[in-house]
């Protein structure tokens, strides 16, 4: 199929816009083509054939060089390029080998031939030139989308890795403050916090899966608030709920503990902290109230918004984990601060 293609079309194109060609003259002008000598008809069938397989060719080449261009960007203007550049092949090759041969036979050449050889071959070629790229034009368009959306996402994922690697330094730091304060006091509390702490660390490094359990989140959670009503005041009151029915829906991790965190890290006036997590039909929320110094409440509580590790970090993952399926509140109200995230489950 492929010899028909490269061999035989190139040439059967040629006769196809020819016979188009005599049948629109001759019907008009009442010729009859047979009545001539047949050496005539001859030479024009000899020009008319080269014309189709220097066009063919020349297609050809220009197809191939515009399907580089193709693989890295497809957009209008390399279409209308390309486009322009079949319609100037096509009236080159035509006026450089049929005109002449035109106004060397029969008659000579009248502005209807004239037209008749720049229109009719023009639009064969165009339907040619649609037949033939419309395909390929659509999977160079798909491959760039495909590609687009590959780099888009490479990048998304190079962005979470960040945002989620910044949560490391801060957790860490704080970890190793209370085992160190620990040391003087209770070497046995001490061990104790660095089991809670390698277990922590344990689920940070190993257990990151693209989404785990949510039961395996505030488990995670849990040991974390142990970890820090080691180093909390005894002033601390500490409410915590999690609903018993959350299981083995899916989640993204450590999504929660940017508000837990901050939540230990500017409670004040009573020294009260409410952590909760719920199912409401398929909307997982999770929620975190923390009270802050009376005179103070107002700077403490704007505070984790200006931590660019805080509140920001985890706003632009949510955005980018959770598009259009999450809603996120942090505000002030009164001398609490209230901060809570609903995902959509389904």
């Amino acid at each position: 199929m492929k010899r028909f293609w490269k061999y035989a079309f190139p040439g059967l194109f040629g006769l196809l816009i020819y016979i188009t060609i005599r049948i629109l003259n001759d019907t008009v002008s009442h010729f009859r083509v047979w009545r001539r000598a047949w050496i005539i008809t001859g030479i024009e069938l000899v020009f008319v054939v080269a014309a189709g397989y220097l066009t063919m060719y020349a297609f050809e080449k220009l197809f191939q060089r515009f399907d580089k261009r193709l693989q890295h960007n497809i957009d209008f203007k390399t279409v209308l390029q390309e486009l322009l550049w079949v319609v100037l092949i096509t009236e080159l090759i035509n006026n450089a080998i049929v005109t002449p041969m035109v106004a060397l036979t029969d008659d000579g050449l009248s502005w209807g031939d004239f037209a008749t050889i720049n229109i009719i071959p023009l639009l064969f070629c165009l339907v040619y030139y649609t037949v033939v790229r419309s395909n390929k034009l659509l999977q160079a368009y798909v491959n760039n989308k495909l590609l687009l959306e590959k780099m888009t996402n490479d990048h998304l994922q190079t962005e979470l890795k960040f945002l989620k690697a910044q949560y490391h330094p801060h957790f860490l730091f704080n970890a190793l403050n209370t085992v160190y304060f620990q040391m003087d006091d209770n070497v046995a509390e001490a061990k104790k916090s660095i089991e809670k702490f390698s277990e922590l660390l344990r689920y940070q490094l190993y257990d990151q899966q693209q989404t785990v359990p949510v039961s395996q989140e505030l488990h995670y959670l849990q040991n974390f608030i142990e970890l820090q009503k080691v180093r909390s005041s005894n002033k601390l009151q500490l409410q915590v709920h999690f609903d018993s029915s959350l299981n083995d829906e899916q989640v993204y991790p450590l999504l929660f503990l940017p508000l837990v965190e901050n939540a230990f890290k500017y409670v004040g006036g009573d020294y009260h902290i409410s952590i909760e997590a719920r199912r409401e039909n398929d909307i997982l929320c999770f929620a975190v109230e923390n009270s802050v110094p009376t005179a103070l409440g107002y700077q403490q509580a704007k505070a984790p918004s200006r931590n660019g590790i805080g509140l920001e970090n985890l706003k632009r993952r949510l955005e980018l984990l959770y598009p259009a399926k999450h809603t996120f509140t942090a505000e002030k109200k009164g001398n609490t601060y209230f901060a809570a995230i609903q995902i959509q489950l389904v």
